[in-house]
């Protein structure tokens, strides 16, 4: 038993549907393009999984993402730095969304195949995007290792 009621598990499949379907939708309009898909080497994956990291991150505790998880989601205190912790609203798919929209470990793969398909139909602007979250994530880690150091004295 795996715990989830029925419609919850229903509301789950609708968003596994919609990632495959886009995703799908995503190769094989490369492939009707011509387009050949990109070979991802070890500085791509680092690149890209850095910024996966940190947009995963804004789009699911910042403050200043809560409007775009306000219809799924009710605040329920601070999190990190400049962060919120907030909790699914509703029930059925409203809830399910919320879950996703506020969990950055759930986006990772969303935002990931964004990336992915950036590569495939405008290379150089993905990497530029990615390369601006690589840097906000390398630029926080420096501020909470600032901040421990200010502790310290």
């Amino acid at each position: 038993e795996h715990g989830l009621e029925p419609e919850r598990l229903t509301s789950y499949g609708a968003l596994i549907a919609v990632f495959n379907a886009s995703f799908a939708g995503v190769l094989l309009a490369a492939r009707a393009s011509g387009r050949e898909l990109p070979r991802l080497g070890a500085g791509d994956l680092a690149l890209f999984g850095i910024a996966t990291h940190k947009l995963s991150r804004t789009l699911a505790k910042d403050k200043v993402t809560a409007a775009l998880r306000a219809p799924f989601t009710e605040h329920a205190g601070a999190g990190g730095p400049a962060e919120v912790r907030e909790r699914p609203r509703g029930t059925g798919l409203r809830r399910s969304i919320g879950e996703l929209v506020g969990c950055p470990y759930c986006l990772d793969q969303w935002v990931a195949a964004g990336f992915v398909g950036g590569a495939i139909f405008a290379p150089r602007a993905t990497r530029l995007v990615a390369g601006v979250f690589t840097t906000v994530a390398l630029a926080d880690f420096l501020q909470i290792a600032y901040r421990a150091g200010q502790k310290q004295l």
